[in-house]
């Protein structure tokens, strides 16, 4: 019997029935009392887990599964090693599943799910693949989505090449993966469709069921509807994209691994506008428990937004935390470090962030072509081209490209140094010679260094050039002229020789009626030779009518008070301090009585009328330091104030004089 006079058979078909019911909490208390009665029961422990874990108490049954590992051994693993997992303790789930004695197919399941969050996306395919060709159960639709989720995992994170596993389309869940691996692929457009084949296999399926609002069905298709406004940004479409993701935002998904990832691609469609949004939205990347939704590379896409906006919004401190925290998690990843260098450069730290790069350079060469191209661009911010040009030839994955060669000669030619853009051409040449001779390629890099040194003059080192062109091609009348050119100032023998192959005159003549040329629609500015003039022909004498008048240029009108008979100052043109005869304005106060000049509606003989310090009686007054003896106050003039006045000292005021005002009506003042 147990306490309270119940015996432990009636206890346990309270255990039962409350399990079938799904009353775990009512089961927990009906199992404490028996395992009160007996310490040592472990099917009442084994119940007990199974409730903790329905009752998502996975801690607790974790708790009771250590507690107790003696008396329950290995009959606990799935359920110890799904605690660890549901807790994010995906590590500890994995060891307690590879050290099970023998792995049952819930503990495959479960290690499929292990590695996916591990990210170990082959080892989790072959656990799938494994597992639908040797079981059949009721199971099998979810195992193959689970199978075309790492597909798509695979195609889009590590860019691996899409493999058809005959997987079907019947579910909408199936056909979002498969729209998922097309996107990893680039397939924009057939990854489009198919998102909309699985948005309407979502709407169908969910309506069959009468309890499922049409929030629900919306609510269920913000992860496809965010899919396609991605799809859309991909391709260029980003207003019809960014109408969508706000769709997505305002029905507000309990997925906060959707509504992070949907905030971040509203930030990237920002950019550096409307960042007040983003400042809003960037809040919801930042929720708890959203680093065990995404995957790796989503978290530091997310992270590195977060840092671009920081320095966006002038934070600079904060842009620097971010971007360190990043290099310290990836350390041959050049983002965080190209940020930080951004944000030196809005700092106009432009040697800093140059230092920063080679350092990074230098300890990855790995990752160095993309940094080398920013130090480049940062040399060519200051205007030390030649520094930027030893930088690109440093690259040697682009250092025979044909866009680099084509700057690398520009930027030598503006600082003149025609001898490094030749240089620039040779290497170019060689290393294409080795290659792929005769090529297309090759031909056009040897064309562009003889043109290059016939421009600047260079014709003895055109020869080479133009010589290997024309054997390719004798019949090229234009190099082979080229070529004559050249060697005219080399060897004139040469020369002569080889004018002989190009074709005669005769050969190269054009029937062309050169009058009727002339005279087309299409000629201008041609000059005509003179026609002998015969008899008949001969110009008639040219009468006054025929003369041509010219038009009279009027005379300038002289300035006012000027004699034209007088002689001019010859001083006129120079300013009139410099004149001989400038003797300056006369010094003093003007005399004349200045009205206005005192209070108001007085004059200055009034004034002075009035001033007791003028009477004889009055005594004299001692002056005062910085005003004139015997007034009464001083005004200093042409006083104007400085521009970078200070502030007003911590807590001082500036205060106006108190002015009388004028009350309405009688009474005055």
């Amino acid at each position: 019997m147990a306490s309270g006079g119940v015996s432990v058979a009636s206890l346990w078909t309270e255990v039962n029935r409350c399990g079938q019911n799904g009353d775990y909490t009512r089961a927990l208390k009906a199992l404490t009392k028996i395992l009160q009665e007996n310490r040592e029961d472990v099917t009442a422990y084994l119940c007990k887990i199974v409730c903790l874990v329905q009752n998502s108490s996975f801690k607790e049954a974790l708790n009771v599964m250590n507690t107790h590992s003696k008396l329950l051994g290995s009959e606990v693993v799935f359920e110890k090693a799904y605690c660890e997992y549901r807790l994010n303790r995906v590590e500890s789930a994995l060891k307690t599943i590879e050290s099970a004695a023998e792995q049952t197919d819930k503990l495959k399941e479960l290690y499929g799910q292990v590695l996916y969050r591990l990210e170990r996306y082959d080892d989790c395919k072959s656990v799938y693949t494994d597992l639908i060709r040797n079981s059949q159960d009721e199971y099998e639709e979810e195992r193959k989505t689970n199978l075309a989720a790492v597909v798509a995992s695979m195609s889009q994170w590590e860019e691996a090449p899409l493999e058809d596993l005959g997987l079907p389309e019947s579910t909408y869940e199936l056909c979002y993966n498969a729209a998922c691996s097309l996107i990893g692929q680039g397939q924009l457009k057939e990854a489009y469709d198919k998102l909309q084949q699985a948005e309407e296999l979502c709407r169908v399926s969910l309506a069959e069921d009468s309890d499922v609002t049409e929030e629900d069905i919306e609510s269920e298709l913000a992860v496809i509807h965010s899919q396609m406004a991605y799809v859309m940004q991909l391709q260029g479409r980003t207003d019809e994209a960014l109408q969508l993701y706000n769709q997505v935002i305002k029905l507000k998904p309990s997925d906060v691994g959707l509504l992070a990832v949907t905030a971040n691609n509203i930030i990237t469609i920002n950019k550096d506008q409307n960042v007040f949004d983003s400042k809003k939205k960037v809040k919801l990347t930042n929720a708890e428990g959203v680093e065990y939704k995404l995957a790796k590379k989503q978290l530091q896409a997310i992270d590195l937004n977060k840092a671009l906006l920081a320095m966006y919004t002038n934070q600079a401190d904060q842009c620097r935390k971010l971007s360190s925290s990043l290099q310290s998690q990836n350390p041959g990843h050049p983002r965080p470090v190209l940020i930080q260098v951004a944000q030196l450069c809005r700092e106009k730290q432009h040697p800093k962030a140059i230092e920063l790069l080679q350092q990074f350079s230098d300890q990855h060469p790995e990752s160095a072509s993309g940094i080398k191209l920013t130090m480049a661009q940062l040399y060519l911010v200051q205007g030390h081209v030649t520094k930027a040009c030893d930088v690109l030839r440093s690259i040697e994955e682009f250092k025979h490209k044909s866009g680099m060669i084509s700057a690398l000669v520009t930027m030598y030619s503006h600082e003149e140094d025609i001898d490094s853009a030749i240089d620039v051409f040779k290497q170019a040449i060689e290393h294409c010679q080795s290659q792929q001779p005769g090529s297309a390629t090759h031909l056009a890099l040897v064309r562009e260094a003889a043109n290059f040194k016939l421009k600047y003059g260079r014709k003895k080192e055109a020869i080479s050039d133009l010589e290997q062109l024309w054997k390719q091609n004798p019949n090229d009348i234009h190099t082979l002229a080229q070529l004559i050119s050249a060697y005219s100032l080399v060897d004139t023998e040469k020369a002569k020789s080889l004018s002989k192959h190009l074709p005669s005159s005769d050969t190269m003549a054009l029937n062309v009626d050169v009058d009727e040329l002339e005279n087309s629609h299409g000629a201008t500015n041609v000059r005509k030779k003179a026609a002998k003039v015969t008899g008949e022909n001969l110009p008639k004498e040219i009468g006054q009518g025929d003369i041509k008048k010219k038009r009279k240029k009027k005379k300038g009108k002289l300035p006012k008070n000027c004699d034209p008979g007088a002689t001019p100052d010859i001083e006129r043109w120079m300013p009139m301090r410099e004149r001989t005869y400038y003797r300056g304005k006369k010094k003093g106060k003007n005399k004349k009585e200045q009205i206005g000049k005192g209070t108001q509606g007085a004059t200055a003989a009034a004034s002075a009328e009035f001033d007791a310090s003028k009477t004889a009686s009055s005594p004299p007054t001692s002056p005062r330091p910085g005003s004139a003896s015997g007034s009464s106050t001083a005004t200093p003039s042409n006083v104007v104030p400085p521009r970078g006045q200070k502030p007003a000292a911590p807590g001082a005021t500036r205060k106006k004089a108190p002015q009388k005002k004028k009350k309405s009506g009688k009474g005055g003042w």
